[in-house]
């Protein structure tokens, strides 16, 4: 174990170069996550959303929609069958969005990849159980409409403006308010700046 600790160690000319260059590294990274507000992704508040713009016509739009008053973002968004594939679906969620806004290679209209049709359909069926159930007792009478009601078609096939409706611009929503996320410029240096 000793002969291995000091294979790791660099040799004694190069002790202070390394060590700045450590203290870089670990100063970038705790820059970086700062600056990306990587610990407000562990929240369910629906305003991390906008942390990136692209999202706030998404925002904008479930804010006047039925759905404000009793979900968040992550109440349709992410899987709900247990904490560990919950958080692996936002971080592998998350990188995919980190690195297209990192390289500036984000589409002017979002639209729901397969993965995440999955999770909404499965959400929209665990939350409105009870109103599935009293449609397919309705409409069942052994013709396979339970089926064609879970199996074959997307609840948004036929509830197409809920909760986001058709709209993919914010110029063209009345009252759009998509909350702005705050200066990554901490106060200090704000103030520095505007005495001169």
């Amino acid at each position: 174990m000793r002969k291995f600790l000091h294979f790791l160690l660099p040799p004694k000319q190069w002790k202070v170069a390394v060590i700045i260059l450590l203290g870089v590294f670990a100063g970038l990274l705790v820059y970086a996550t700062y600056i990306s507000k990587a610990g407000s992704y562990l929240s369910d508040k629906p305003e991390v959303c906008t942390n990136c713009h692209i999202m706030a016509p998404q925002f904008t739009t479930w804010s006047h929609s039925s759905h404000k008053n009793v979900t968040n973002c992550n109440d349709c968004h992410v899987p709900h069958n247990n904490v560990v594939n919950k958080y692996f679906f936002k971080a592998k969620d998350g990188l995919r969005h980190a690195t297209i806004f990192t390289l500036r290679n984000e589409p002017q209209v979002i639209f729901i990849k397969d993965a995440g049709k999955n999770v909404v359909q499965q959400n929209c069926l665990r939350c409105h159980e009870h109103t599935m159930d009293k449609v397919i007792t309705k409409n069942n009478n052994n013709t396979g409409i339970n089926k064609l009601y879970t199996e074959e078609r997307l609840c948004w096939d036929c509830h197409r403006d809920v909760p986001h409706g058709t709209v993919n611009s914010l110029s063209s929503i009345t009252h759009s308010m998509a909350p702005l996320p705050m200066s990554p410029v901490p106060e200090w240096l704000r103030k520095m700046l505007s005495n001169k």
